[in-house]
């Protein structure tokens, strides 16, 4: 026959049961505490947390940490998102464009053609190395050693533009997506390195290269030039101008190469006069003064000079007149006098004297080559 449990025994029977349950229902709430918990990323204005969060979407989020979103303020991804584990969270209030801006690139993002910004890939420059590492790294479970909850799908590369350096963090997934959320829609003539449809890796270097092609003309001024006659009214030096001379314009149209803003070749299309220039008339006198129409005998035609004159000083070689002949030599052109002595034999071509270095430079400039001149004797 069963022997009946006594009231203290079915007492402590019904307790533990109570125990239990009640246990199983505190893990069972714990268990849907983690269940529901959520691991992000939040980055605002740069700055990058992880926190957990029981938030439903990004809203709700923002809202439990007391962030105030303005108007102007941008939210990638949008507040109305539902909230995923392992989400990044990018609050911003600034905006720069890196195309035509020097500032740097704080977020930008890429647009639908209707203008909205809540959809495409979003790129943000300005945080600094750990905070790079700690906003692209996946979250990791506190209930495990290392094992990842959540992907955050963000990627820190570097990007030059334009030749200027950009260490910026970006969700796009290819080349592509990147730049065009930076602003940039590379052409057939632009480079960029890797390709657009390259996936994006971590520490990758992404260049983008602008090479433009435009057709440039420049107007370029042609001087005028100096027709010179000798006249018997003036002495020799002496100037008169007869009639004024004017510039000329001629354009040249040229196709110029433009990398990254700046002009690296010109190549010559065409030349156009646009206005002729008109040269300057001038007499210049060549009458004998009353120094030279006393000497014996005068001279008037070219004069060149020669490094290898025999002696020093002031000396000169003529055709035929007597060794240590003085001579004074007038150019005609400026007026300007020098006196030699007669020490050696030529020119034979043309050119009446050749003077030493230094006599010829009393009366023109070397890089002349020859004056015209009278000589007196």
């Amino acid at each position: 026959m069963p022997v009946r449990p006594s009231r203290v025994r079915r007492l402590n029977a019904r307790k533990t049961v109570a125990r239990i349950a009640l246990v199983g229902a505190a893990l069972t709430i714990v268990a849907s505490y983690f269940a529901i918990q959520k691991s992000v990323t939040l980055i605002v204005e740069g700055e990058p947390e992880p926190v957990r969060t029981m938030s439903s979407s990004v809203g709700e989020l923002l809202d439990s940490h007391g962030i105030d979103v303005g108007a102007r303020a941008l939210v990638v991804p949008p507040a109305i998102t539902p909230l995923m584990d392992g989400m990044t969270v990018i609050v911003q209030h600034r905006y720069f464009d890196p195309i035509a801006s020097d500032a740097p690139l704080s977020l930008a993002t890429a647009t639908n053609p209707q203008g909205s910004t809540d959809v495409g890939a979003w790129v943000m420059e300005g945080v600094d190395g750990s905070a790079t590492m700690l906003a692209a790294r996946p979250t990791e479970d506190w209930f495990s050693v290392g094992d990842p909850v959540g992907q955050p799908d963000v990627t820190a590369v570097h990007v030059v533009v334009l030749g200027k350096d950009h260490d910026v963090l970006t969700d796009a997934a290819t080349v592509g997506a990147l730049l065009s959320a930076m602003g940039i829609e590379p052409d057939r003539n632009d480079r960029v390195l890797p390709s657009l449809s390259a996936p994006l890796h971590h520490d990758d270097a992404i260049r983008f290269t602008s090479i433009d092609y435009r057709v440039a003309t420049v107007d370029v001024p042609v001087p005028f030039t100096t027709r010179t006659t000798y006249t018997d009214d003036l002495d020799p030096g002496q100037a008169r101008i007869t009639a004024q001379g004017r510039d000329g314009v001629m354009r040249e149209t040229y196709r110029v190469k433009v990398v990254n803003r700046n002009v690296m070749t010109r190549q010559l299309l065409d030349r156009e006069v646009l206005q002729v220039a008109v040269p300057q008339e001038r007499e210049v006198g060549r009458r004998e003064s009353s120094a030279t129409s006393n000497a014996h005998g005068s001279q008037v035609g070219d004069a060149s000079w020669y490094s290898f004159a025999p002696g020093n000083g002031l000396t000169a070689a003529h055709p035929w007149l007597p060794f240590g002949t003085v001579v004074t030599v007038t150019n005609l052109d400026n007026g300007r006098t020098v006196t030699v002595t007669i020490n050696d034999r030529g020119p034979f071509g043309g050119r009446i004297i050749d003077l030493s270095q230094e006599a010829f430079a009393r009366i023109a400039p070397l890089g002349q080559g020859v004056a015209h001149v009278r000589l007196g004797w």
